[in-house]
């Protein structure tokens, strides 16, 4: 008698995966840095904020680039040069301390590596939990395994960078030199992950047709996504950089830990938010980037309320309800924008949405360089009046038909105007 002996196939996707963790963490365990470059370093709290936000500068020229770049040559090539660009960016920021400009530079790269993540790594984790590669993923299973991936990278990230800077030795070097022994532990897996691009489907015109995405032009991308995107980070920066900054005096000697804290708080109910987006989107008839932002709106408000008061425990709630809100945020507007490209202009429209996504990671740059002539309470409740602005235009964007294509009857737009953001988290 013979015996068939089964095994157990690990998805092709999670060897893409760490990739994805990886490059999200070289992006975001800075944060927990601030107070120690300020300590330490010396540098200003606008010059801290700079360093914190200076990645977007190499993460959106990037994301956009390699997006293109990965539709005409595959999705590995790139990834691969993205975690090259954050172990040299890491190296960077691990021996420059004393150096302003070597440290901006460290972090193009370590955003230039966030970019790549973001556009290539989502797009090859959204194309691998697809047929033929993943026959039981959801529809949507690709959006919320790469944004998770990202987020726990994020969070995870900063909170062994900021234990390590509250209690280990060279708090401004080993941060680094650990995530450069990850970004190596990332390529050997990547090595097992199949190419999800057929070479019949890749762009072959010119880089600058394959960087232009039709889709964006989209009514419901500009109603939707558009007013939306910027809110996701910048919900996370008020989180994590600005409200910690309201209470140092509070906080003492405890200032890095408990940043470090608010960091993983504000991530972490990220992560379990994004896997009820489904659950959101059914109760609500497809209206869960209207929640998210809703929820965004009312931790602004408190926001600036918290910064006002200056009590920690506050904090900690209005740093939960932002992270709640950004992890609503961040999966409902990938949906929408992924489910309105074709496969030729997913890794574009990724990188656009992500994009736009992380104009808001510049928000506490901004709000710290204000400071001397207008408080972060008076920032906070602008920033709150805009953001209750977008919901309006969200929520007004919801109800307004879609242009009616020539042939089409009234009930077909109505089915494609609901479409992208229901149907397709009908079976998650």
């Amino acid at each position: 008698m013979s015996r068939t002996v089964s095994r157990t196939r690990i998805p092709a996707w999670l060897a893409v995966a760490p990739t994805g963790f990886v490059l999200a963490w070289g992006g975001n365990h800075f944060t927990p840095l601030l107070h120690v470059y300020e300590t330490v370093g010396g540098y200003a709290p606008w010059q801290a904020n700079l360093l914190l936000g200076m990645y977007v500068v190499g993460l959106i020229p990037g994301m956009l680039l390699a997006a293109g770049l990965s539709d005409r040559n595959g999705r590995r090539p790139l990834a691969i040069l993205g975690l090259l660009a954050a172990a040299l960016g890491s190296v960077l920021l691990a021996s420059s301390m004393t150096s302003f400009v070597l440290l901006c530079t460290g972090r193009v790269l370590a955003g230039i590596g966030v970019g790549v993540g973001m556009s290539v790594g989502s797009s090859w984790v959204k194309e691998l939990s697809s047929a033929p590669h993943d026959l039981r993923a959801t529809p949507t299973a690709g959006a919320r395994r790469s944004s998770m991936t990202l987020t726990l990278g994020f969070a995870i990230g900063a909170g062994v960078t900021g234990s390590l800077a509250q209690w280990a030795p060279l708090p401004g070097r080993l941060p680094f030199l650990v995530h450069l022994g990850l970004c190596l532990l990332a390529g050997i897996a990547l090595l097992a992950a199949p190419e999800s691009l057929p070479r019949e489907l890749r762009a072959k015109g010119s880089l600058r047709e394959d960087l232009q995405v039709p889709s964006v032009k989209h009514p419901l991308f500009v109603r939707l996504v558009l007013p939306a995107g910027p809110w996701v980070f910048a919900a996370a920066g008020v989180a994590y950089a600005i409200l910690p900054a309201t209470v140092e005096e509070q906080i003492g000697d405890a200032a890095t830990i408990y940043a470090t804290g608010l960091t993983v708080l504000t991530l972490g109910i990220g992560a379990l938010a994004q896997g009820m987006v489904g659950l959101i989107d059914r109760l609500t008839r497809g209206r869960a980037l209207v929640v998210g932002m809703a929820g965004m709106s009312a931790g602004m408000i408190l926001a600036a309320v918290a910064a006002d008061l200056r009590h920690p425990v506050l904090v900690v709630g209005v740093a939960a309800l932002l992270g709640a809100s950004y992890g609503v945020c961040v999966v409902a507007g990938l949906v929408i924008a992924q489910s309105l490209a074709s496969p030729r202009e997913l890794a574009g429209i990724t990188g656009v949405y992500y994009s736009l996504a992380y104009l808001g990671f510049l928000l506490p740059t901004v709000l710290a360089a204000l400071t001397p002539v207008l408080p972060y309470t008076g920032g906070l409740a602008i920033v709150a009046a805009v953001c209750v602005l977008c919901l309006t235009a969200i929520t007004w964007g919801l109800r307004r038909p879609l242009p009616r294509p020539a042939g089409t009857s009234p009930a077909e737009v109505e089915e494609e105007q609901v479409a992208p953001e229901v149907t397709a988290v009908a079976t998650a």
